[in-house]
C-alpha cells in the first residue's frame, strides 16, 4: 500500500512539473511585456527599464528564470507579484482559495444530494416517466455551457426578478446562482453515470440470487446494489472535485466572484508570471491527488480490490 502510493506520488510530482514547464513556455510566448503594465503611461528610460529587468530577473534568459523560479518553490517560496507592487504570491492565492473552495463545495454536495438518488431511482424505474425526465435533464446539464446558464440565470432571476444579486459575495444570496451553475453540469454528469451503473449492477447473478433467498426488494438494491454501484461514480467524483476547481473560472468571471478563478484571468491579462504558475501548480496537485485518493477509496468500498 505505501509503496503503491509513494510511486503515485513520484508520478504526480513529474506531471506537476512537467505542466509547470509547459505553462511556463506559454506565459513567455505569449504577446506583451509585464514591464509595461507594470509602468503603464509613465515616461521612463531606458535605464530604468533596464533596472526593473534586472530586479525582476526578466533580462535573463527562460530556462535560468525557470530554474529560479522551481529552486525557490522548492523552499516553499512562490515568489511575488510583479504586477502588484511585489505582493507575495502564497497570499494572493491563499485570498482567493476560500472563496472557490466555497463554491465547488457546495456545488458538489448539491449534486451529490441530487444527482446520485436521482440515477439510482431512474435505474430501478427504468422506462418510467421518472427515468425519461432524468434523461433529458442529464443530457441537457452536459450540453448546456456554463457562460451560457450564468448569463441566462443573471437575466432572469436578476434584471427582469431581482431576486438574486448578479454579482459579488457580500451575502448568502450570492452564493445561490454561481453553486447553481457550477451543480448543473456535475449533476448530470453523475446522474447518468449512477443510472448506467445501477442498470449493470442490477442484471448481475448476484443480485439473482439475493432476490431468490427472499430478500426484499428494497434490502436487496441497498445491500447488494448500490455499493457495488458506486465504484465507478466515486471515481467520477474525484476527479470532478479536482476539475471543478479549475472550472470555476468561467463562473467566477461572469459573477465577479473574487476567488481563485478571476485571480487566474486577472493574472493571465497582466502577465503577472508567477501567480499564473502558482495557481497551474496549485490546480495540477488537487488533480494528482484527487486521482490517488479516488484509487485508495475503492479498497475500502470493494474488499476484492487490492493496490499491489
Amino acid at each position: 500500500m505505501w509503496i503503491y502510493i509513494l510511486r503515485r506520488l513520484l508520478l504526480g510530482l513529474l506531471v506537476m512539473f512537467l505542466v509547470s514547464i509547459a505553462t511556463f513556455g506559454m506565459m513567455h510566448l505569449a504577446p506583451g511585456d509585464p514591464i509595461d503594465i507594470m509602468v503603464g503611461e509613465a515616461q521612463i528610460t531606458d535605464e530604468q527599464i533596464r533596472l526593473i529587468q534586472e530586479k525582476w530577473g526578466l533580462d535573463r534568459p527562460w530556462y535560468e528564470q525557470y530554474w529560479a523560479w522551481l529552486s525557490n518553490v522548492v523552499r516553499g517560496d512562490f515568489g511575488k507579484s510583479v504586477v502588484r507592487s511585489g505582493v507575495p504570491v502564497h497570499e494572493m492565492v491563499l485570498d482567493a482559495a476560500w472563496p472557490t473552495l466555497q463554491l465547488t463545495v457546495l456545488a458538489m454536495l448539491t449534486a451529490l444530494v441530487l444527482a446520485v438518488p436521482a440515477g439510482m431511482i431512474a435505474a430501478v424505474k427504468r422506462y418510467s416517466l421518472f427515468d425519461s425526465i432524468i434523461m433529458v435533464w442529464a443530457s441537457a446539464g452536459v450540453a448546456l455551457p456554463n457562460f451560457w446558464v450564468g448569463l441566462m440565470l443573471i437575466y432572469l432571476f436578476a434584471l427582469k426578478l431581482g431576486w438574486l444579486p448578479s454579482f459579488g459575495s457580500g451575502s448568502p444570496k450570492n452564493y445561490v446562482l454561481p453553486v447553481i451553475v457550477l451543480a448543473i453540469n456535475e449533476m448530470a454528469i453523475l446522474a447518468r453515470l449512477t443510472r448506467g451503473s445501477m442498470l449493470e449492477v442490477l442484471n448481475q447473478d448476484y443480485m439473482t440470487t439475493a432476490r431468490a433467498k427472499g430478500l426484499a426488494e428494497r434490502l436487496v438494491i441497498v445491500r447488494h446494489a448500490v455499493r457495488n454501484a458506486m465504484l465507478p461514480v466515486i471515481t467520477v467524483i474525484g476527479i470532478r472535485a479536482a476539475f471543478l476547481l479549475s472550472g470555476t473560472i468561467v463562473v467566477e468571471t461572469i459573477f465577479a466572484w473574487p476567488g481563485i478563478g478571476r485571480l487566474f484571468i486577472t493574472s493571465i491579462d497582466r502577465l503577472d508570471y508567477q501567480v499564473v504558475q502558482a495557481i497551474v501548480l496549485l490546480f495540477s496537485a488537487l488533480v494528482v491527488i484527487a486521482n490517488i485518493i479516488t484509487d485508495l477509496a475503492y479498497s475500502f468500498i470493494d474488499p476484492r480490490i487490492r493496490l499491489k
